[in-house]
Parts: C-alpha cells; sequence; structure tokens
C-alpha cells in the first residue's frame, strides 16, 4: 500500500501539471489538489504520510522568499514618490489612508474570525516539534522590534524589525535622491532589478501551490480524515463577513465624514471596479477600470488619480494584507491550541497594516502577508495550507475590498487638496468605461491579487 500510495501521487502530480499546460485556471488546480489530495489520504491512511514531502518543501520555499521579497518591495515601492514635498503631502495621505484602513481590516478580521471561531473543534493535534511563544510584555514588544542588527534579524526571520529597517532605507533614498540623484540611482536601480528577480522567482514558488496543497491536504487527510475539512466553512463565512462590514464601516465612513460625499451615490458609480475586481481576482486587472471610474465617474482629478490608484493597486491590501490574514491567525491559533491575548491581536493588526505595503503587489500577495502575520505572532506557517483549498473562493472578496479602498482613497485624498469636482459628481452624467469588463486586456497582475 505504501507503494502504491506513492505511485498514485506520482500520477496525480501529473495530471496537475497537465491541468496547467491546458491553462486550467490557477485557482481550480488548487482546489482540485485540495479534492485529489484528500482522497489519496482517506484511501491511503497512514501508508500516504510521507507525501507531505511535497507539502513540507513548498512550505520553505515560502518562507525562502519572504524577507527579500518585503525588503525590496518595501524600497522600490515608497522610492516611487521621488519628491520629499510629495512624500509629505499627496504620499504621505495616500500611504497612511492604505495602512490605515489595512489595519481596521484586521481588526475585522478578528472580530469575525471570534465569531465564528474560526478552527475551534478541527480535528489536528499539536505537532510535536510547535512550541508557543512566551507572551512578551508591551514595552518588550516596542524595543524587540526596533532594529538593532538588520542582517541578524533576517536570518532568524524577525519580519517587523526587517520591515523598519527598509522604510528608513526608502525615505533617506528619497531625502538623498531629491538633493544629489546620482547618489542613490545606483541603487535604486539595483533594488529595482532585485525586486523583479525576486518576483520571478516569487512566480515559481507561487506555480508549485497546487502540488505543495495536495502533500499537505494528503497527510492531513491521511491523519485526521475527511471531516477536518468541513470545518473550513466557517472560515468562508468570516472573511465575507469581515469584507462586507470593511466596506459598510471602513469605506463607506470614509465617504461620508473625510469626504462628505452620500455613500449611496458613490457605491453606484464605483460599482464597475467591485464587479470587476471579484471576477477577475486581480488588482492590476482592475487597474484601468479604477482609473476611469475615479476620473470620469467619481470626478477626481487626473493628477490625483494618476498617482493613487497605481499605487494602491501595489500597496492597498485591506483584503489580502489585513482581513484574510488576521482570520487565518485565528484559525491557526485555534486549530494549534494556541490561546490569543491582547498583545497577539496587536501584533497581529500591527504585522499586518506594516507587512502590506512590503508583500503588495507580488504573485499571491495574502499567502506571503499571513506568512509574515503568523510569524510575527508566533504561530506555525504550516497552518496556513489548510485554507489554501478554498482560496480561490476567498480571493474574489478580497480583491473586491482591495479595489473598492483605492477608489475610496483617492476620493478622500483629492477632497483634502481641493482636486474633486463635488459638482460633476453629484450633477454629472456617468461616462461610459472604455475598459469595463476588459482587465486590460487580459494581461496584469496574477490570480490572488
Amino acid at each position: 500500500m505504501y507503494l502504491a500510495s506513492w505511485v498514485t501521487a506520482i500520477v496525480l502530480l501529473v495530471l496537475l501539471y497537465v491541468l496547467g499546460r491546458y491553462k486550467v485556471s490557477f485557482g481550480m488546480r488548487v482546489l482540485a489538489a485540495m479534492i485529489l489530495g484528500v482522497a489519496v489520504g482517506a484511501i491511503f491512511q497512514k501508508d500516504a504520510l510521507d507525501i507531505a514531502l511535497f507539502g513540507t518543501v513548498y512550505i520553505s520555499l515560502i518562507k525562502m522568499i519572504v524577507i527579500p521579497l518585503v525588503v525590496t518591495a518595501i524600497i522600490s515601492s515608497i522610492t516611487t514618490l521621488t519628491d520629499p514635498g510629495q512624500l509629505k503631502s499627496v504620499g504621505a495621505k495616500t500611504i497612511g489612508l492604505f495602512i490605515g484602513t489595512t489595519a481596521i481590516a484586521a481588526i475585522f478580521g478578528l472580530i469575525t474570525a471570534n465569531i465564528f471561531k474560526v478552527g475551534s473543534g478541527f480535528p489536528l493535534e499539536q505537532v510535536a516539534d510547535f512550541k508557543q511563544r512566551e507572551v512578551p510584555k508591551f514595552l518588550q514588544i516596542i524595543t524587540d522590534n526596533v532594529p538593532s542588527n538588520p542582517i541578524a534579524e533576517m536570518s532568524t526571520g524577525k519580519i517587523i524589525p526587517v520591515i523598519i529597517f527598509a522604510i528608513f532605507i526608502a525615505v533617506a533614498i528619497i531625502v538623498e535622491g531629491h538633493r544629489k540623484p546620482e547618489n542613490v540611482k545606483p541603487f535604486k536601480d539595483f533594488i529595482n532589478s532585485f525586486k523583479a528577480i525576486m518576483f520571478r522567482v516569487t512566480k515559481f514558488v507561487i506555480k508549485l501551490t497546487p502540488y505543495g496543497v495536495f502533500g499537505l491536504m494528503t497527510a492531513m487527510a491521511a491523519k485526521y480524515g475527511i471531516d477536518s475539512l468541513v470545518k473550513l466553512g466557517p472560515v468562508i463565512l468570516a472573511v465575507y463577513l469581515a469584507a462586507i462590514l470593511h466596506m459598510v464601516i471602513t469605506n463607506g465612513g470614509l465617504v461620508l465624514f473625510a469626504a462628505k460625499v452620500n455613500p449611496i451615490r458613490f457605491f453606484r458609480k464605483a460599482y464597475p471596479v467591485m464587479a470587476v475586481a471579484f471576477t477577475t481576482r486581480s488588482s492590476y486587472a482592475t487597474l484601468p477600470v479604477n482609473l476611469e471610474t475615479i476620473t470620469k465617474r467619481i470626478r477626481v482629478s487626473d493628477r490625483i488619480a494618476s498617482f493613487v490608484a497605481p499605487l494602491g493597486a501595489t500597496i492597498n491590501m485591506n483584503g489580502c494584507g489585513g482581513l484574510y490574514p488576521a482570520i487565518v491567525a485565528v484559525f491557526v491559533a485555534n486549530v494549534y491550541g494556541v490561546e490569543l491575548t491582547f498583545y497577539h491581536y496587536a501584533i497581529i493588526v500591527g504585522a499586518a497594516a506594516i507587512s502590506s505595503i512590503g508583500t503588495a503587489g507580488v504573485p499571491g500577495p495574502a499567502s506571503i502577508s499571513t506568512t509574515v502575520v503568523l510569524g510575527a505572532a508566533g504561530l506555525p506557517i504550516e497552518g496556513m495550507a489548510m485554507v489554501l483549498g478554498i482560496d480561490a473562493i476567498l480571493d474574489m472578496a478580497r480583491t473586491a475590498v482591495n479595489a473598492t479602498g483605492t477608489t475610496v482613497s483617492s476620493l478622500v485624498v483629492a477632497v483634502s487638496e481641493k482636486e474633486f469636482d463635488r459638482d460633476g459628481f453629484n450633477n454629472g452624467i456617468d461616462e461610459e468605461l472604455e475598459n469595463y469588463g476588459t482587465p486590460a486586456g487580459g494581461k496584469g497582475k496574477p490570480v490572488g491579487a
């Protein structure tokens, strides 16, 4: 039976590869991998446990790319603001909105995850080599996350000090580049080149997701049975409820109180963005529609729209970097029997908010963000694999939240900069959108954005 389980696994892995060659969507292949893994695990039981090798390798590769990817993405994203004056005004408002709303989204994620008690009763014993970290005191959390030796912190996987260090570097590049551009150009070119290389490496790793999910789900079903997967339903409910709450309360509140605009009229005008984001599951694919919606229907100036919308498609991750990692963190904690305290929740929210600017704009940002958040909270990253099988369902809500948040941020920044045509918004006729339903000619950010 042991040999038969491996022969079956190899045949099915080849089948998953063939499905990819025949252009079956990534989400469908991940779902198929989950179903096939569960079937193999249920049939062969303990003889299939070693097939977890594929999942173990996949998780190790995810861990491998996080630090270099986060550092280069943060520096590259922030240094798109080349003028210190721009950084202080439009840039500060935009990035502040992105980070702040992501933190709020993470809070909603924590609330809904606890309402539905995601992961509770999941039939998984604590892994032998997992030890819950002792919760440090508040002052210790602050001092531990101030970077002292970035290289050592990179080697030990301490994400938040590395992110703070990267932000210092990015701000220094902007200031020095404004005075002497020739001093920073070689380093910026290196960072942009290295970022492109890391994006390519990330694509390689993300492409392995179906095989990793197959291995992990096979081992889980072999050890704990099929009933464990039925308990993923609350995760879907938690993600969608958190998305709705964030849309209505956070986005609606900003539109009503910060921009002083009728939220119902705003969401009606922004509907094309939400529809395209929900169906394409891609922030970059939604970008052309978002740009046209912001300028032609919301009536924000081209200057604000052309800055906020592309930046939002890259670093505004309310869904992928905020509410989703928070829900997964609670899920993993409940599965592994870890009691989360206020300090854990604070770390989860802070890590989600700060890391979102470094993990967005890459393939599979939700997985990378979740890895960062789980690592910061001292939770086992392997637990994330248990929800990857339903990722396609969750990603529709996540991406709609991301894209809508960018539209809202554009409006709020435009109002503060007096570049919003309020009369045109209230009384003008909405223009047709040339790119509606055509996601950037079929190109753009991969699924999972």
